[in-house]
């Protein structure tokens, strides 16, 4: 018991730690898409005006107070920059008031720990982009929908979570028609038709039209990519889909390794509700981030522009830390998963390394010579990764990037050690049989 309790208090403080970290290590800045939306908040805030840009303001109205108290205090945009990590935190309480009383308390903290120590967020807690909210407001909304305590409050996050991002649309289509099958009931369409009606409104408000997206004519430049330059949803689904899998610089497979490790059988012993396993959650999950996936593999900027990563994909950080916190806690699998997921766990690390330390290596010089001629290099050659890139030119981090370094190394130490003894724990009987076998008969 008494060990117990510490190994709770030192999750519990490494989980704090790498939150503090977030806010207050990590530099925060507001560039790029996200500098179009702070114009837009700033404009409405401020002014009252409501400017047509293609990004919806949903998400950022929500940072309306922390931007008010930045603009008395004199420092509006360092304050406001402080929202995504503010809103991660404030995701994860909400994860851990949702479930502690359904999972174990120390898979939960293995879920958050990894989420915050093995995920994309620690490249996009500390921007302005939209994808934090709608990852935050989909994933919990749906944990709440599961666990059946504020069905209500559920499906509104998850439909504000959308109207944020129109291209998930899909994803939560998907995810109701599931649902709907589930309980043999139709009304599960309703939510999809007022997120379609939030969404139509906005766009008539702020730009005229129920159907201007403003995003007509939008496309990138030309370059030696045969499909470039092309505008809307003009890329080859198929070529896009292997892209956002399997390429070196935004492939998920790379990026969000848990999603490959077996979990049904470990998750479905866990209810959230009658009707509800933890598998099923995550079968949610996956549907959503399916949608996203079909929506953005013919979209012509399928790899988000200038960022690190596969940015529109960033909730696939749920599902994926999810399984490898249920890999991590339970070391009951078979040898070959244990092996899987501590490669899995190590990968992970190192892609929040890299979107910690290394961020600004997400797009290298030479990607984007001559009017981003040669960009392609960075979404698909393995030297100019945002992964791999740091280590082929020896790109070494500042003080912060040291600190995340660290914190991130005790984190895999913490939670790999019980792995690695349970992996040789298997091992060791084999290997003493094998080398028994091998010198039965020798003589000194």
């Amino acid at each position: 018991m008494r060990r117990t309790r510490i190994l709770a208090v030192t999750e519990t403080v490494l989980i704090v730690l790498g939150l503090a970290g977030f806010l207050f290590v990590l530099p925060h800045n507001i560039g790029g898409d996200a500098s179009k939306r702070y114009e837009a908040l700033t404009a409405l805030v401020l002014r009252g005006d409501l400017i047509g840009n293609e990004y919806s303001l949903v998400g950022p109205l929500f940072s309306g107070q922390l931007f008010l108290i930045g603009h008395l205090l004199g420092h509006a945009a360092a304050w406001t920059q402080a929202y995504n990590t503010l809103l991660f935190a404030l995701g994860l309480l909400a994860a851990w008031l949702l479930l502690r009383d359904h999972l174990p308390g120390a898979l939960l903290r293995r879920f958050f720990l990894v989420l915050i120590a093995g995920s994309m967020y620690s490249a996009h807690v500390t921007g302005f982009n939209a994808e934090v909210y709608t990852s935050m407001g989909v994933g919990i909304g749906l944990v709440a929908v599961a666990v059946r305590a504020g069905i209500a409050f559920g499906w509104t996050a998850a439909v504000l979570g959308v109207v944020n991002t129109p291209a998930a649309a899909l994803g939560l289509g998907l995810v109701l028609a599931r649902r709907g099958l589930e309980t043999r009931r139709l009304r599960y369409a309703l939510v999809l038709v007022a997120a379609a009606a939030l969404m139509l409104a906005e766009s008539w408000a702020r730009r005229g039209s129920p159907f201007a997206s403003g995003y007509e004519g939008n496309a990138g430049y030309r370059t030696i990519m045969p499909y470039s330059g092309l505008p809307g949803f003009s890329y080859p689904f198929f070529l896009g889909l292997l892209s956002l899998l399997l390429s070196f610089g935004k492939g998920l497979v790379f990026f969000a390794p848990g999603l490959l490790l077996p979990v049904r059988s470990a998750m479905r012993r866990f209810t959230l509700s009658p009707d509800t396993t933890l598998f099923r959650l995550y079968g949610w999950w996956l549907l959503f981030l399916a949608g996203l996936i079909l929506v953005y593999a013919p979209w012509w900027a399928w790899y988000g522009g200038l960022t690190w990563g596969p940015r529109f994909l960033l909730f696939a950080s749920l599902p994926a830390s999810l399984a490898l916190a249920v890999r991590l806690w339970d070391l009951g699998a078979a040898l070959w998963v244990r092996l899987l997921t501590l490669g899995a766990w190590a990968l992970s690390c190192w892609v929040a390394v890299c979107g910690a330390a290394f961020i600004s290596a997400a797009y290298p010089e030479q990607c984007s010579r001559d009017t981003m001629a040669y960009e392609a290099f960075c979404h698909y050659t393995p030297e100019f990764s945002a992964l791999w890139y740091p280590l082929v030119f020896h790109q070494g981090p500042d003080w912060r990037g040291w600190v995340a370094i660290v914190y991130i190394a005790v984190a895999f130490v913490y939670l790999a050690v019980p792995l690695v003894r349970s992996i040789a724990a298997d091992l060791a009987g084999p290997a003493r049989a094998g080398l028994r076998s091998v010198t039965r008969g020798w003589r000194f």
